[in-house]
């Protein structure tokens, strides 16, 4: 006995009951299995402090799409998941924990700070886990990494001690982006630049021998004059050609200073003369060290002014900016301030803006590494989806500078690098140990008096690892044998820099292979404004409420729909309406089935049955298009076009299956071919639309007459090439061209839908004619005609509507059924009421001070107007030719 679906479809009890069973049984573990291909993600390790956000959503979506896919193609399929440890803003998160009882980290020491760290992701480190899993993440939860346990680490300082026995890692003062709000070192990558409005300050510096004269110079940050030690101009200015080597006297100060020449200087900029701090802007760091001037650091590492400033010691930087103009005013020595716009580093975590700043940093010389990284993606072995980003990846790896790596913060993995109190304190340059443990005593002169570096690694440095690090690095395991190279990388557009690029590099550097073969980058979901949500914008719509309310499936197919390659993602929560929708319709459809399947029709061979015997066009039909459905999904899931095979896979169920098809057979559902037909096309289908909606296909295949196992565990669906039948397509779509037709004729004359009408048609294709005759009783059932006949000329009569279709005319007698004289008056009136619309939106249209001030969007809104006007009068003048 078939048993039957239930009226409707409870997401949430189905989806929780699913993920149990699925996890249960271990369906989502891998192991290596040499005679069978692997498929293997990486999981873009979500930070430990991470919430499930749509961004996480989406991403996740498509690779668990891919994980199943691939699985039921035949392929060993791993999805490695792990967790980031996210060094800055894990502990940011414990630092504001900790200030709201009165402390600092400080207070309570490197160890004891550190383990609360670890108290607090023992509590709320596995939240993204399990929202991963509400969301249906098919990832084999048992190889779950953390990239700061302890094989991790190992790994992580296996990499350090290789790449500076190779002289790739290397210690040295230099400019680097510095948060005083962390107190740490950033990347280039993590110092994101705003453009903001600003303003470009004239200062007048006095010459020594003629104070009366002044050279002015611009600049943006006047604090940063207090460790000025030269300005400099372009040697080919005959502005200041003079002045070169002159001795400047620095305000405020009272230091001297020289003017220098350099081609580095634009003369277009400013007045063509520049201030040089060599201290706190690399470009002025780069000018010091080429004319040898003094390093003057003026500020503390929280952004105060230190007591090279002067009496502007201890002032915030941005109070000591005022203070420093003030003075300028007050001497008469700031000339004027303009209006100007810049690019602002800013630091990704605190959004706090960050400092250009000298200072002893630990680095990783890039330019070596990127070179074999830059080859692999010319020579196609790894490509980018969209193409579009293999330029941004190589415009960025050609010009790449060498990667800062120390973090002046206590959570993350110390550096292993040990010094020698003892060498130190005869020569500070000696004495240093890099070693993966903790050395018992120094090699040079076997002291102990040894401590640890007291800077951590960037958390990208750990991140970099990763395709291998989570097999176990350096180990040559089973594992890693077997799974890496890993086959698809699924992240976001801003993290190709932090993250795919030195990704690419440590694989060919540690495992001389590539990491991945194929990345994609999905587009940022934005609001339905095209605003990116955030919490302050208040336009963020959380992925779990809508789990809630619509269901996992409804999030994923809905998201998934809308997601082009490439392209950002425009979402409304009522968007998720399609995808609940959507599942409800699946739900109702296979409830029909199984209420009208007889259970000895579901256990047939369709391929062996279909040798047999001859199937009606319906049928052939209906095959034809699942298998034409089914070579399309493919070829969409294997180039990474998600939407177009979720759309695809809509367009077959909803319209062509249910709409058309169901309601065609529903004459003949007791027919024994119709129902192995009708049934055969359902049970593939799930199979199809599963990795896109994984629990409704699994909770209606279990109730399938004789299925034991899990969907998950099925095989794809094989292409049957000799079922797909353009001919027979073609033939069915000229039948719903002619339902349709019908339906619209019977619309346009307020003929009620419990009518039947007589149809005449006129075909001039004799083909067409002999094609559509052996169709008749499928277009009276569904048109709800009562009489349909062909005649063989058309002859316009009175009383009768008719419509050209093709080749055909279409005509409904109309008399005893409607008032033909009241639908032509009514018809008149829209002909008329339509025509006025038009000619005043086109007035408006042709109002230059409109055009002029009206928005762009505005405009184009008005002109697409003016186009559907232009429709619906032409479609009105046609009814009218076609009432008589």
């Amino acid at each position: 006995m078939i048993e039957e679906l239930s009226k409707q479809y409870n997401p949430g009890e189905t989806e929780e009951k699913w993920y149990k069973i699925w996890e249960q049984n271990n369906l989502f573990a891998a192991k290596a299995s040499p005679g069978k291909e692997a498929y293997c993600i990486v999981i873009p390790p979500p930070n430990v402090t991470g919430i499930l956000h749509m961004g996480h959503a989406l991403n996740n979506t498509i690779q668990d799409i891919l994980i199943r896919y691939k699985r039921m193609r035949g392929f060993n399929s791993l999805w490695m998941p792990g967790t980031d440890h996210a060094g800055i803003a894990t502990q940011n998160v414990v630092e504001r924990s900790l200030a709201k009882e009165g402390l600092k980290r400080q207070d309570l020491g490197r160890e004891k700070f550190i383990s609360k760290v670890w108290d607090w992701k023992e509590r709320n480190g596995a939240t993204i886990i399990t929202q991963l899993k509400k969301l249906g993440a098919a990832c084999d939860w048992s190889r779950t990494r953390f990239t700061m346990d302890q094989a991790y680490s190992e790994s992580v300082a296996e990499a350090f001690v290789r790449l500076f026995n190779k002289k790739l890692i290397y210690q040295g003062f230099y400019i680097i982006n510095w948060c005083p709000r962390c107190q740490t070192a950033l990347s280039d990558e993590e110092a994101t630049h705003v453009e903001m409005k600003g303003s470009l300050y004239y200062l007048k510096y006095p010459l020594k021998d003629t104070p009366h004269e002044f050279i002015c110079v611009a600049t943006t940050r006047p604090e940063t004059m207090l460790g000025d030690t030269a300005v400099a101009v372009n040697p080919n200015d005959k502005r200041y050609r003079e002045h070169i080597g002159k001795t400047l006297i620095l305000p405020l100060v009272n230091r001297q200073i020289k003017i220098i020449a350099d081609n580095l200087v634009d003369m277009q900029f400013g007045t063509g003369a520049v201030k040089v701090t060599p201290a706190h802007d690399l470009n002025d760091y780069r000018l010091g060290r080429k004319h040898g001037l003094e390093f003057i650091n003026i500020m503390s590492p929280d952004g105060t002014m230190n007591s090279s400033a002067g009496k502007f010691s201890g002032l915030d930087r941005f109070k000591a900016r005022e203070a420093v103009l003030g003075e300028l005013k007050a001497a008469a020595l700031l000339e004027k301030i303009q209006e100007h716009k810049l690019s602002v580093g800013h630091c990704y975590r605190c959004h706090t803006i960050v400092e250009p700043y000298l200072s002893k940093q630990w680095f990783v010389k890039m330019k070596p590494l990127a070179k074999p990284a830059i080859a692999a993606v010319k020579k196609n072995k790894i490509k980018f989806y969209p193409q579009r980003w293999t330029k941004v990846y190589l415009n960025w790896m050609e010009n790449i500078q060498d990667w800062c790596i120390s973090r002046q913060i206590w959570w993350g993995h110390r550096i292993p690098v040990y010094y020698c109190r003892n060498c130190q304190s005869q020569n500070p340059a000696k004495g240093i140990i890099v070693s993966k443990t903790r050395p018992e005593k120094c090699p040079k002169c076997s002291s102990t008096d040894i401590i640890q570096e007291e800077d951590v690694l960037d958390t990208w440095f750990s991140s970099w690892l990763w395709p291998f690090a989570t097999f176990y690095w350096p180990k040559e395991n089973a594992d890693l044998k077997y799974f890496y190279p890993t086959s698809t990388l699924v992240t976001a557009p801003e993290i190709i820099f932090f993250w795919v690029a030195r990704m690419i590099m440590a694989g060919l550097e540690f495992k001389k292979k590539i990491p991945f073969k194929d990345v994609y980058i999905h587009g940022t979901v934005r609001d339905i404004e095209g605003k990116k949500m955030s919490k302050s914008l208040g336009n963020v719509i959380d992925p779990l409420e809508v789990i809630a309310e619509y269901g996992s499936d409804a999030l994923r197919f809905s998201l998934i729909s809308i997601t082009a390659q490439g392209q950002d993602v425009y979402l409304s929560k009522e968007r998720f309406e399609q995808g609940r929708n959507f599942a409800n319709k699946i739900w109702n459809a296979s409830r029909f089935i199984l209420m009208n399947l007889e259970a000895e029709n579901s256990n047939v061979d369709l391929c062996a049955y279909l040798k047999k015997g001859r199937l009606d066009i319906v049928n052939r039909w209906i095959l034809s298009r699942f298998y034409s459905t089914l070579r399309k999904t493919e070829e969409d899931l294997d180039a990474y076009r998600f939407n177009e095979a979720a759309n695809n896979l809509y367009s077959f169920f909803w319209h062509e299956f249910c709409d058309w098809y169901l309601e065609l057979i529903k004459p003949q559902i007791g027919q024994k071919t119709t129902q192995i037909v009708m049934y055969n096309v359902l049970e593939k289908y799930l199979k199809l639309v599963h990795p896109f909606m994984p629990f409704i296909s699994e909770e209606i295949w279990k109730r399938l007459p004789g299925t034991k196992d899990s969907i998950l565990q099925q095989a794809w669906v094989r292409t049957q090439a000799d079922l797909i039948n353009r001919e027979d397509e073609k033939q069915m779509q000229e039948l719903f061209d002619i339902i349709n037709c019908i339906r619209n004729m019977r619309a346009e004359m307020e003929v009620s839908v419990n009518s039947h009408v007589e149809i005449r048609l006129t075909f001039a294709d004799k083909y067409m004619e002999k094609t559509v005759q052996p169709l008749f009783e499928h277009i009276k059932n569904l048109a709800k005609v009562d009489k349909l006949s062909i005649s063989e000329s058309y002859l316009p009569q009175a009383n009768e509507f008719a419509c050209v279709l093709k080749n055909m005319h279409i005509v409904m007698p109309l008399s005893g059924i409607v008032n033909v004289a009241e639908q032509i008056k009514k018809n008149q009136a829209k002909i008329d009421k339509i025509k006025s619309e038009i000619k005043n939106k086109e007035a408006m249209l042709a109002n230059r001070n409109f055009l002029a001030r009206a928005p762009k969007d505005v405009v184009d809104a008005e002109k697409n107007k003016l186009t559907y006007m232009h429709e619906q009068a032409i479609k009105l003048e046609e009814i009218k030719n076609g009432l008589r």
